[in-house]
């Protein structure tokens, strides 16, 4: 048994560099030529300091742009559970974002599209604990969002960086 697992480690390697495949942030990985190159749009409201907070996380700051990174945030808030007597206990906060890459030198669109998901919190408790909860859920859907986009910028850098 001990031989066949010897075996699969060794052969696994090779088996995916047959097929192509390449560490996203490895030397010459798609990653690798983003950091630093995508300026995003600065925020005009809480949500997109959270998106941009978490693309720069992920793509570094601006050093040398050779991209802009435009969005357009929607969030929609519905009700989940509501008591016998009327008040509602649980929300359910959806969030969509647009967005689109422009090369700086040309002004051509690179990529874009459209990312998309959902959290929800709960409303139990005080006012103060209802509206903390409401701030981390869209915290929560901006990260998630955000890391969304930049697995498509990941995934589609060969065609366009």
């Amino acid at each position: 048994m001990s031989l066949f697992n010897r075996r699969t480690v060794l052969f696994v390697p090779l088996a995916l560099a047959a097929c192509g495949f390449a560490p996203a942030y490895g030397p010459g990985g798609a990653a690798a030529g983003l950091q630093g190159r995508i300026r995003v749009a600065d925020p005009t409201d809480k949500l997109g300091f959270d998106l941009v907070e978490r693309l720069e996380e992920r793509l570094g700051r601006p050093e040398a742009p050779m991209f802009d990174l435009a969005y357009t945030i929607n969030t929609r808030i519905e009700t989940l559970a509501i008591t016998p007597a009327d008040a509602i206990t649980r929300y359910h906060l959806q969030g969509t974002i647009d967005w689109t890459l422009t090369d700086r030198s040309t002004g051509q669109r690179a990529t874009g599209g459209t990312v998309q998901g959902f959290t929800a919190y709960s409303a139990t408790g005080s006012t103060v604990a209802g509206l903390a909860a409401e701030q981390d859920a869209a915290f929560r859907l901006m990260r998630m969002l955000a890391d969304q986009i930049v697995t498509k910028l990941i995934a589609t850098a060969g065609t366009w960086a």
